[in-house]
């Protein structure tokens, strides 16, 4: 009687245990699906802000209408991308290029720098971009755990049971877009 009563008890560890390991699996799962949402709410709003500025500028600085227009051009690529997180990764970091570009080269116009709405807009677009890599650190954050649950024993065995996928970071890909822009006149 005493044998059958510590099977059970193992028994019942193992699938208390077992349902642990899922469900934290569970959770990871989700902190990084809602992490990436964060990180999705931010792009949108540096999305919003991009017409806003360029309509501001656009009298200031008409003869940059080349770069508007790649920048406007971007800002569409990046916001229509919904494919992988490294196809998403290069079209944002494409995107940021163009707008440090364009923020570099409006420098050089004192009627925009004086300009109320422009400075309210960069303002509120270099904001943006703090919280979009604030929102990204904390979605690799959550893809780390992710990946550690994913590969770490004993965890690993349910995750490959119940097809818990090892998930991609979003990082800097483009050698290029580590390296400052340089801009001439």
């Amino acid at each position: 009687m005493i044998a059958l009563y510590v099977i059970l008890g193992i028994l019942a560890f193992i699938v208390l245990a077992g349902v642990g390991l899922f469900n934290s699996l569970v959770s990871t799962r989700n902190h990084c699906d809602e992490s990436w949402s964060n990180v999705d709410t931010e792009l949108k709003r540096r999305y919003d802000l991009i017409p806003n500025l360029i309509n501001t500028v656009k009298g200031y600085a008409s003869h940059e209408k080349e770069l508007f227009e790649q920048v406007t051009s971007m800002r569409e690529k990046a916001s229509h991308n919904h494919g992988s997180m490294a196809s998403q990764a290069q079209d944002e970091i494409q995107l940021g290029q163009a707008l440090g570009q364009l923020m570099v080269r409006l420098e050089a116009y004192p009627e925009v720098k004086a300009s109320k709405n422009f400075l309210e807009l960069q303002e509120e677009l270099a904001n943006t971009e703090n919280r979009i890599q604030a929102a990204l650190r904390f979605f690799n954050g959550n893809i780390r755990e992710n990946n550690n649950r994913v590969q770490q024993f004993p965890s690993n065995i349910l995750a490959g049971m119940f097809n818990f996928p090892l998930r991609e970071f979003f990082e800097l890909d483009i050698p290029e877009a580590r390296e400052a822009p340089q801009v001439q006149f």
